[in-house]
């Protein structure tokens, strides 16, 4: 298949160097394989989205320098095929619905913790109905990868290694203020835009064992996982949408030009832009 990957951000604030970096390295690995880089707009949540965001993603990228192949991809458009395959899921017996609160979750006595913290306990596992409109929906991890069978994830930065289905435990796959979430909704975009190799940051890296349980499950393509190294801050935490000093409408306004700004993330030496 002809190389395809993407840059998938989502709405709700301006891009910093963090972002700036994952679509420098996925246009670059898309140049040097002959191939495409595609542009997703995830924007389903539409309590945090903004369309001035939007706007704000498509100037920054330009200002850098960095090209988008092909049509834009927003997930605001996409709920029909979302629906689809939370409904394959639900013929498959692997998700179940639930209507615990986060506090519900927090308080759970002796809940387990995984590498993104607190992990959901298991406490509506074994329902397959409900008539209450705020229940979310879950993947019942053990059922499916019971169905699966073992699994692989390629990542082509840290080696192939076998899929843990339960790393993040069950996860929401369906959210009931807008019918879906990123974990669901990620492997479907993917599939539907043709990427071959999913480029992002390495604060990703686990959500990519649930990702391929679920492309196991809806019967999608294997991408290839390239988990590229995050940027981190003087005060060493990594970058997020609250660093506005770290935007890269910041760094426009203090006059930084963009070719500096990518040589610097070319040769991983960013902190000087961030002195």
């Amino acid at each position: 298949m002809t190389y395809a990957t993407r840059f998938a951000p989502s709405p709700t604030g301006r891009l910093h160097l963090g972002h700036a970096l994952s679509a420098l390295t996925a246009r670059t690995r898309a140049d040097a394989a002959g191939g495409t880089l595609r542009l997703r707009i995830e924007d389903i949540d539409r309590t945090r989205c903004r369309p001035e965001f939007e706007a704000a993603i498509f100037e920054d990228l330009a200002w850098l320098g960095i090209a988008i192949d092909g049509a834009v991809m927003r997930q605001s458009d996409r709920g029909a095929a979302y629906d689809a395959a939370l409904d394959r899921l639900r013929v498959l017996g692997v998700v179940y619905p639930c209507t615990c609160t986060r506090a519900d979750i927090a308080a759970a006595a002796g809940a387990p913790h995984g590498p993104a913290g607190a992990l959901y306990p298991g406490t509506c596992r074994g329902r397959r109905g409900t008539d209450r409109a705020d229940a979310a929906w879950r993947l019942d991890t053990a059922a499916a990868a019971a169905l699966t069978g073992p699994l692989v994830l390629i990542d082509t930065a840290h080696g192939t290694m076998p899929v843990d289905p339960g790393r993040l435990g069950d996860l929401v796959v369906a959210r009931a203020d807008i019918g879906t979430a990123y974990p669901l909704a990620v492997v479907v975009d993917d599939a539907a835009q043709g990427i071959t190799e999913v480029v992002r940051g390495d604060d990703l890296r686990d959500a990519a064992h649930p990702q391929r349980l679920l492309q196991a499950l809806l019967g999608l393509p294997e991408p290839r996982y390239h988990h590229h190294p995050l940027i981190h801050g003087l005060d060493g935490k990594r970058l997020a949408k609250r660093d506005r000093a770290a935007t890269l409408a910041a760094l426009r306004d203090e006059g930084v030009a963009p070719a500096t700004i990518v040589e610097s993330l070319r040769k991983g030496d960013w902190l000087g832009l961030l002195r």
